[in-house]
């Protein structure tokens, strides 16, 4: 089957947790013997910072405008199976639109946002990527969070059809290599600032940098503000590459993780980058939200922090005892977490 993708980004993982994601779900498409065309506004701060410079799995169409991309997208789109437009793609309306000429053609929607596109919804906002009438028009819902938000997406925005469709690592690019001096720390950090992360950030991994000044912190991502509250042992990399991700996981003696607040609030919605750190076997250490024992056994696979003196108490365990974590975390994620598990999901779904 062919399959066209309108999506946020897939060129550049710069301030985006979607571009990784679907390089893996694309290659295990690939692999299973489908053709991927995905459609990328070219805008500028994803020009700057692009890191996909050769995709092997599927075509990239990175267009100016909408009116500039529509004889290619009727093209692809008279060939395709089904078509997925998905969270935050800046022109899923008119996508939506086009697709909806072709008879046949299986339209989706993934909400890889899914508790942010139901917040911003709460307050009042608008959410340009959402059709005026709900998602009634879509024949199947994506969401890349499960647990209670797919009955809101049901009952608020009338979707017919629901699937949950979670991430994911590619084993392929997430794997244990070699430690790397560079990004050796007893405790890390990778994600992209954001505000509504930031009191948990300060409380489970800047305190613990004052309070272990012999530790070595050390935290990757970008768009920090000045004003973020520095100490001298906590290093810093603006923007970091994926193709460094598995020696920056590899070479933590301890990788945390911390959920945005919708998205915790909600529970069941395991950021991409927890996946790929328990497939490059560093140890993690997570913030709670409920439903993550559906992906990762507390105490045996991954381990757990409220407060200041949970994560003290975690840096303190043997190298061992977290190696021991590591490993158990890598062993799931390889049973059941990979890209080529969701890619099988996501063909049950759209094509069975």
């Amino acid at each position: 089957m062919h399959v066209s993708i309108f999506g946020l980004t897939i060129s550049s993982s710069w301030g985006n947790g979607h571009a990784t994601l679907w390089r893996g779900l694309c290659r295990g498409l690939a692999e299973r013997g489908h053709q991927v065309t995905f459609f990328e506004r070219d805008v500028p701060y994803y020009a700057q910072h692009r890191d996909l410079q050769h995709w092997p799995d599927g075509e990239l169409q990175l267009y100016p405008s909408w009116e500039q991309l529509v004889p290619i997208a009727r093209e692809r789109l008279a060939r395709s199976g089904a078509v997925i437009i998905t969270s935050f793609c800046p022109d899923a309306n008119p996508a939506l639109e086009l697709a909806e000429t072709y008879p046949g053609l299986k339209k989706a929607f993934y909400d890889m946002d899914t508790p942010v596109t139901l917040q911003s919804l709460a307050e009042g906002k608008e959410v340009a990527y959402l059709p005026p009438d709900g998602l009634r028009r879509y024949d199947t819902v994506l969401s890349f969070t499960g647990g209670p938000v797919l009955n809101a997406l049901v009952e608020r925005l009338r979707a017919r059809d629901v699937h949950v469709l979670f991430g994911h690592a590619d084993p392929e690019v997430h794997r244990p290599v070699a430690l790397n001096a560079a990004y050796r720390s007893d405790l890390s950090y990778l994600g992209t600032f954001a505000a509504d992360r930031q009191p948990a950030l300060e409380r489970l991994f800047v305190a613990p940098a004052k309070q272990c000044v012999e530790k070595k912190f050390l935290l990757a991502g970008s768009l920090y503000p000045a004003t973020f509250p520095w100490t001298p042992n906590i290093y810093f990399i603006p923007h970091l590459a994926p193709p460094d991700h598995p020696a920056f996981f590899s070479s933590s003696a301890l990788t945390l993780n911390v959920t945005r607040r919708a998205m915790a609030e909600n529970g069941y919605c395991p950021p991409g980058r927890l996946f790929e750190a328990a497939a490059c076997g560093a140890p993690i250490l997570s913030d709670v939200w409920d439903g993550l024992e559906r992906f990762f056994l507390p105490g045996k696979e991954i381990l757990l922090a409220e407060t200041t003196e949970d994560v003290l108490a975690v840096l303190s365990l043997p190298p061992a005892s977290l190696q021991q974590i590591g490993e158990a975390g890598r062993l799931r994620v390889l049973k059941e977490h990979t890209s080529q598990a969701r890619a099988r999901d996501l063909e049950q779904i759209l094509f069975a």
